[in-house]
């Protein structure tokens, strides 16, 4: 191994903790935050530590990406998310539809071709189910209606998300035409709920298997390997190896083995899923934030907002929070980090967008804590108002 590598991890790890502990201790504020600011640090654009173009670095990150998307799979609870669905399906559809149809036009207003896009618009679809659940938990409502439906929102957001994403990705190399985007999206969804049906059937046996074995955690290896397989299938077939991820979490949310390997599992993705954060940070490049991004970038930021409050303040329904549910939508996260990440490794977007597209999952993830906490006070307050 090139050991020129290991001080970059080292320092990567390190300041990931370091930074991390005092962002969530002191600022109240998700550690993401402080992972991507570690590798800006790191990165060329200050110290020129850790190169982000490294292909070793590179696969690292990928690694990280498809532990932090078998992560939300196993916990996404499908059982959970039906008994919200409509209300969560309705949220999630609007904002979904409403953000890339505005950023679209945003975009396309800018300048960019029609590819670039739809893949910033892409970008923005997603709502991070980690940094929304952390918030909602910090303000004591993560039992909340709203937060329900919200997560649920959340979760279907990322699965939506993960469907443009292969819809993107099979578009990048070939001419826009309806019949691509109905034939690329009809296989991402066969190959979800396949791999899932699939999944629940075959699942079962190889946990049996490795709970006969004597070797130590060799359910957790099983659920690694899994992991891993589905991966690379939607690899194979021409999908993000995340698609394959998620479902694999999925798959093996409602087992019962669940509480034998997910602590182990997470503690494999501990250790990856920062690494995938501050690589992220290191590919961005400050200099390409100039006026004129950043100010373009400012303009994703509001209509990425306005988007999805929109879709909350829609929400059918008596009783409900809608500023709660809009604003909890707000936070851009780990979705929009991959497929930022993914565009520049295929050269889909230019550094300038990449670097928009990471300004803008910072800034809705900062403004969201404060917004949340108004909206859902307020919303308190006019629920203990009795009726006149």
């Amino acid at each position: 191994m090139d050991t020129h590598i290991l001080l970059p991890i080292a320092l990567m790890l390190a300041g990931a903790k370091i930074l991390g502990e005092a962002s969530e201790r002191f600022l109240k504020m998700p550690a993401v935050l402080a992972e991507i600011v570690v590798g800006i640090v790191l990165g060329k654009s200050v110290f020129g530590v850790v190169d982000g173009g490294n292909l070793i670095l590179q696969a690292i990150a990928g690694i990280g990406a498809v532990f932090l998307l078998f992560e939300v799979g196993l916990e996404c609870d499908l059982d959970e998310i039906f008994r919200v669905g409509f209300q969560s399906l309705w949220v999630a559809i609007a904002g979904v539809t409403i953000t890339i149809g505005s950023c679209v036009v945003a975009a396309r207003f800018l300048g960019h071709p029609s590819s670039q896009a739809l893949f910033i618009a892409a970008a923005f679809a997603s709502t991070s189910v980690g940094i929304t659940a952390r918030v909602f938990s910090d303000l004591s409502a993560l039992q909340t209606r709203e937060a329900r439906i919200v997560l649920g929102a959340a979760v279907v957001d990322d699965v939506i998300g993960l469907i443009v994403l292969a819809i993107v990705s099979g578009l990048a190399t070939t001419t826009f035409a309806v019949s691509d985007v109905f034939r690329t999206s009809s296989f991402a969804i066969i190959f979800l709920v396949g791999a899932v049906v699939i999944g629940r059937i075959a699942t079962p046996l190889l946990l049996k298997w490795a709970r006969k074995m004597k070797t130590r955690a060799a359910v957790s290896m099983a659920a690694v390997v899994l992991c891993m397989l589905m991966a690379s299938v939607a690899e194979m077939v021409q999908l993000a190896p995340i698609i394959g991820a998620f479902a694999a979490g999925v798959v093996l949310a409602k087992t019962q083995e669940k509480v034998r390997f997910e602590e182990k599992v997470k503690s494999i993705g501990d250790m990856f899923v920062p690494l995938f954060f501050v690589i992220v940070g290191a590919r961005m490049d400050l200099s390409a934030l100039t006026p004129s991004v950043a100010l373009s970038a400012l303009l994703f930021v509001v209509i990425a907002c306005a988007a999805k409050v929109i879709a909350g303040l829609s929400v059918p329904g008596k009783g409900i929070g809608r500023w709660v549910v809009g604003v909890g939508m707000i936070p851009r996260g780990e979705v929009s980090l991959i497929f930022a990440s993914i565009g520049q490794t295929q050269h889909l977007i230019s550094p300038a967008i990449y670097a928009s597209i990471v300004f803008v999952v910072i800034a809705t993830t900062f403004i969201t804590p404060p917004i949340l906490k108004l909206a859902t006070l307020r919303f308190e307050r006019q629920a203990s108002v009795p009726a006149t």
